[in-house]
C-alpha cells in the first residue's frame, strides 16, 4: 500500500504535508478505500479557525458519509474546489489531486503529535 515517507498521519487515516505554518490535509488511500468511491465531499469551514479533532467537513460515499477531523488546530484557509465537479479524485490520486484543504497553523507545537509513515502503517496493518 502507497503510504508516502515524507507526509505524517493521523488514527483518522488523514495525511497532512507541512509547509512552513500551511498544512495541506487530505484523506489516505486506505481510508478512500474503505469508503468506496466518493460522490461528495462537504468543507463549509473555509475562513474558519477550528481545533484540533473537531469536525471540518464529511465526506460522501455511495455506501456512507464519514465525518472528516482537523489533524491541527488552525484556520481553514482553502478548499480544493476541484472536488466539488470531481469528489473521485480523492479516490483516483489521494496524495495529489485529492487533497481536501489547507490550514494556517495555530499551533505547530501539535505537528509532534503525528503519526510518521511506519507508524501509520502499523495502525492499518500495512
Amino acid at each position: 500500500m502507497n503510504i508516502p515517507e515524507n507526509l505524517k498521519y493521523t488514527k483518522d487515516h488523514e495525511w497532512i504535508s507541512i509547509d512552513g505554518d500551511i498544512a495541506t490535509v487530505g484523506i489516505t488511500l486506505f481510508a478512500q478505500g474503505e469508503l468506496g468511491d466518493i460522490v461528495y465531499v462537504d468543507v463549509e469551514t473555509v475562513d474558519e479557525t477550528i481545533e484540533r479533532d473537531e469536525v471540518f467537513g464529511s465526506v460522501e460515499a455511495v455506501k456512507t458519509v464519514s465525518d472528516l477531523f482537523m489533524p491541527l488546530s488552525g484556520k481553514i484557509i482553502e478548499f480544493n474546489e476541484a472536488l466539488e465537479d470531481a469528489p473521485e479524485k480523492v479516490n483516483s490520486d489521494p496524495y495529489g489531486e485529492g487533497w481536501m484543504i489547507k490550514i494556517k497553523l495555530s499551533d505547530n507545537t501539535q505537528i509532534d503529535n503525528l503519526l510518521d509513515a511506519a507508524a501509520y502503517k502499523e495502525i492499518i496493518g500495512a
